[in-house]
């Protein structure tokens, strides 16, 4: 029985190293870029629920800093604010590119799938939760002197990781550093094309709709 027991915990302990050593993984990316999204995808170190986790994470911490971040550096309206948009201003950007950019390498012999566009996007967003967190902290205890230092730290942290973005889809396409470019700025535009489409799509509901709310109430007039 108890030997039963052993053999049933052993595939949740495998599970969940498996997920550990994934989490872990995310740090040797940071710091060995090119080597790291390469295995991230080609050697299977990466997994969908440690990217979910960082992305997790990454919401989390932009939640956090709008409640512990020192008035110097963030004012926050509470009034005005809408939590659901706010955590969409990164939802909907990340969807945009991981759909853009899936759509134009599939088009041009781009090596990477759906899920590893994505796998390899929030593996690349792991400075912001690993730096911001403390740089919140920090902020409490800093002068109006020192905003500077406070300000170029976070700057940095979404600098690097926008350029590990780039270097991991690089590395799951297997392409050169000028086809790379090449199709960052591409798929930027593509979010643009996706955005406008989205805007005339929406407007032409919303048309339609206000057309027959007051055919409604023109037939219910008449009536």
């Amino acid at each position: 029985m108890i030997a039963a027991k052993q053999q049933e915990m052993t595939p949740r302990r495998a599970k969940w190293e498996k997920y550990k050593d994934s989490l872990k993984f995310s740090l040797y990316c940071m710091s060995h870029p090119l080597d790291g999204f390469w295995d991230l995808t080609h050697e299977k170190r990466g997994t969908y629920a440690a990217a979910n986790t960082i992305l997790v994470l990454t919401l989390i911490i932009r939640i956090m800093k709008l409640r512990y971040t020192s008035f110097i550096f963030l004012t926050v309206y509470w009034e005005e604010l809408n939590i659901f948009l706010y955590l969409a201003s990164v939802l909907f950007p990340l969807a945009l590119w991981v759909v853009g950019n899936w759509a134009l390498t599939t088009l041009f012999d781009g090596k990477g799938r759906l899920g590893q566009v994505y796998m390899a996007t929030c593996y690349a967003m792991a400075p912001y939760p690993l730096v911001q967190f403390p740089l919140m902290i920090f902020s409490n205890f800093v002068t109006v002197d020192e905003a500077e230092f406070y300000t170029v730290i976070s700057a940095l942290s979404l600098v690097y990781a926008a350029i590990l973005v780039v270097v991991a889809m690089g590395q799951i396409h297997e392409f050169s550093g000028g086809k790379n470019i090449l199709f960052t700025v591409a798929s930027l535009f593509a979010m643009l094309v996706m955005v406008f489409i989205l805007m005339i799509f929406f407007s032409m509901i919303s048309q339609g709709v206000a057309y027959f709310i007051s055919l409604g109430k023109e037939l219910m007039f008449r009536l």
